[in-house]
């Protein structure tokens, strides 16, 4: 694992401008926030040469508190190489206000090469050696049914969604999509990936205060690297990045639900497909809503166009039984609102150009891990899942957020068994607010 903090750099067309640190930044601006002085004026009294004492000279006169402070630091922005699946996943759960991206499967490499060691996941020592060759078989299976599918779609192409005169170049890049897409589900959680993040002082603080709070040592590890890496940027703030008992407790209630959940419900059988959409309109009888639904979605000229009171005031919580945890990395990116999974394996996904049947022994012996594991009380139970693994997952926000996601995650090159889940979710939405149903965009997800 390898932590890179990257600095705050002015554009060229601000050279004129004082270069600040990004704490410097946020002490000048609590002082600007209490004051009736200009913001020149507090910054001609900062001595750029020492920023560190112009820090504790203004900290030391201005009372605030700390997170509404680090708020003001900017954009931060860490990449952390060689991270699992899984601690990627995580960061991006508790790191709700930033903005990042994830190395996709379609585009790097992915082989057992690619796995920590079992002793920085934390798997106990003498089932080492049985999760190494799990995770070896697993692999196995992703490349082979990678190649058989590779091969299928050049020789029937007509398996494969292309768009009309596709070039030689575009087929193949979709054909090789078609293939990894469906083969993808084989790929081990503890893969290592890559992921950036920008987000500011107060939000990285209480990223790495969650991510020191919880039991997987690799969780523990990133918290005390990225740490490390801030306080070169933002060196006050960041000692509130401590574990917490608070954050400590509430993980451990939560691995203790997710094992009682994933022993009681663990299988390998696919799960059959249920969605749970409950929409609440109410409003305070003071502030009734009054612009119709119609209004607020038909000015939009696209997904990004804004949406009216009538939505962006409009509950939706979403659920579904059975999304695998390939698409879970994807749809927990949705900044908005709260998600929530036990991550467990209630079934396993297969697309239907896998059979099932021809990959049963893995899946058994993958199982039968993640249940040793499980009834150890291991954390590390995570790690022996892979990426079909389906569990339950919920997400609570808006309105106008499910409308954009929904149409995001159907539209023109979406993932085939996302359009599936939010298409499913749609017909629900669109049962409970009718009026919605002539201005939502759904797609075809065409072509991969």
């Amino acid at each position: 694992m390898k932590v890179t903090g990257i600095a705050l750099v002015p554009p060229p067309s601000a050279a004129d401008l004082p270069k600040v640190t990004p704490e410097l930044l946020a002490s000048v601006l609590a002082r600007y926030s209490r004051s009736n002085d200009g913001l020149a004026t507090i910054l001609s009294k900062v001595d750029l040469a020492n920023p560190d004492e112009s820090i504790d000279r203004i900290l030391k006169f201005v009372d605030y508190g700390h997170a509404s402070i680090g708020g003001l630091t900017g954009g931060l922005a860490i990449a952390l190489d060689g991270v699992s699946m899984w601690l990627a996943y995580k960061i991006f759960e508790l790191a709700q206000m930033a903005d990042g991206q994830e190395s996709s499967t379609r585009y790097i490499t992915m082989d057992a090469t690619g796995l920590p060691t079992p002793a920085e996941l934390g798997v106990p020592d003498d089932l080492a050696a049985r999760w190494t060759a799990v995770m070896a078989k697993a692999f196995a299976a992703y490349h082979a049914e990678y190649a058989r599918l590779d091969a299928l779609g050049q020789a029937q192409p007509e398996l494969i969604r292309l768009p009309p005169n596709a070039k030689p170049a575009v087929i193949i890049r979709i054909r090789k999509n078609y293939a990894l897409d469906r083969a993808r589900y084989f790929i081990p959680l503890a893969t290592r990936t890559n992921l950036g993040l920008v987000q500011s002082s107060r939000m990285w603080a209480a990223t790495v205060k969650h991510l020191d709070s919880l039991p997987q040592p690799e969780a523990r590890a990133a918290a005390q690297l990225i740490r490390d890496e801030l306080i070169k940027q933002s060196p006050r703030l960041m000692r509130h990045s401590t574990a917490e008992k608070s954050y400590a407790e509430q993980a451990r209630q939560e691995l203790a639900t997710s094992l009682r959940l994933g022993l009681a419900r663990l299988s390998t059988a696919p799960l059959r497909d249920e969605v749970w959409v409950k929409v609440d309109r109410d409003t305070p009888p003071w502030l009734r809503e009054e612009q119709p639904v119609g209004e607020a979605l038909r000015h939009r000229a696209n997904r990004y166009g804004y949406q009216g009171t009538a939505t962006r005031r409009m509950r939706v919580t979403f659920a579904w039984n059975n999304l695998a945890i390939a698409e879970l990395r994807d749809l927990n990116r949705h900044r908005t609102g709260h998600r929530y999974t036990p991550l467990i394996q209630a079934g396993f996904y297969l697309p239907p150009e896998i059979a099932h049947a021809a990959h049963q022994p893995l899946l058994d012996e993958q199982a039968a891990l993640t249940r040793e594991l499980m009834q150890r009380g291991c954390g590390s139970y995570v790690y022996s899942l892979l990426l079909g693994a389906q569990t339950p997952f919920e997400h609570s926000t808006q309105a106008d957020k499910f409308i954009y996601e929904a149409e995001l995650r159907t539209g023109m090159g979406a993932h085939f068994r996302y359009a599936e889940h939010l298409s499913a979710a749609l017909r629900e939405f669109r049962a409970q607010v009718p009026e919605s149903s002539a201005h939502i965009v759904e797609g075809t997800a065409e072509p991969e």
